[in-house]
């Protein structure tokens, strides 16, 4: 007890500001983990059906069929085109800015109205926009990857499949993402770790997650050292403790027998 009660008074002497703040700054991690995780999680489910769109094959279908998934192939490229190659700071700024308005407001929303729309403006309006400018970005990319992935799997594989019964659908299902998820752990945990980095960027939009709470503090104090060198500690470990557990979970589900 009495080192610990040392430690918290060498800690609230030599660094004032963060211990003042260290519950803001402790939610600011959670927020900043949570936010990433949200993002992937997103990310994800939009990847994949991308992918699914840029990969699959219509065996027997007429004309419209066809029309309708080049059409489709078409959007999924142009969406990916558009979010890699545009900046995330912009991407958030347009979602903030432009597309949140124009889908939530009180008069006008195109997806929601009236005093809902009031309530998730006034309390929620930075955190929505930002998760999905950070879910959007990271599908695009996200895309890229399960297709990459669905390519390496052996095409006989599928044939195989085929000469079981198996519809396309089912021996996508059931035999090429299985696979193809194992071999994606490693980028995955990837674009998880850059989303947690990247998130701090919703500081500009005054999403309360870690950079936001030392900038809170920085602009209190007029000193920006002391908040600044330790966030950037805190990304540290962060990073580092999730790239040795994605490096663990990715050895122990790897099944190319190379580890």
């Amino acid at each position: 007890m009495n080192s610990e009660t040392g430690l918290i008074q060498l800690f609230s002497q030599h660094f004032p500001i963060i211990y003042e703040y260290r519950q803001m700054f402790f939610f600011g991690v959670l927020a900043t983990i949570g936010i990433a995780a949200a993002s992937t999680f997103f990310g994800m489910i939009l990847g994949l059906c991308n992918a699914l769109i840029r990969v699959i094959r219509i065996e027997k279908g007429n004309m419209v069929s066809r029309g309708l998934l080049w059409l489709l192939q078409q959007c999924s490229r142009l969406y990916v085109t558009l979010f890699r190659g545009t900046p995330m700071l912009v991407q958030i700024f347009i979602w903030h800015n432009v597309w949140s308005p124009l889908l939530v407001h009180q008069q006008d929303g195109l997806l929601i109205r009236g005093d809902l729309a009031v309530f998730l403006r006034q309390n929620y309006a930075p955190l929505v926009a930002g998760i999905l400018a950070l879910s959007f970005n990271s599908g695009a990319y996200i895309t890229e990857v399960f297709r990459s992935g669905i390519k390496s799997i052996d095409r006989g594989q599928m044939e195989a499949a085929r000469s079981l019964g198996l519809s396309y659908g089912q021996a996508m299902r059931y035999i090429i993402l299985p696979q193809t998820l194992r071999r994606m752990l490693g980028p995955l945990g990837n674009e998880f770790i850059t989303l947690l980095k990247d998130s701090s960027l919703l500081a500009t939009i005054a999403v309360a997650e870690l950079t936001y709470v030392a900038k809170s503090a920085a602009g209190r104090y007029y000193v920006y050292e002391e908040p600044y060198y330790f966030i950037a500690l805190v990304y540290l470990v962060l990073t580092m403790a999730l790239a040795w557990f994605f490096a663990r979970l990715e050895k122990k589900y790897n099944t190319d027998g190379n580890r």
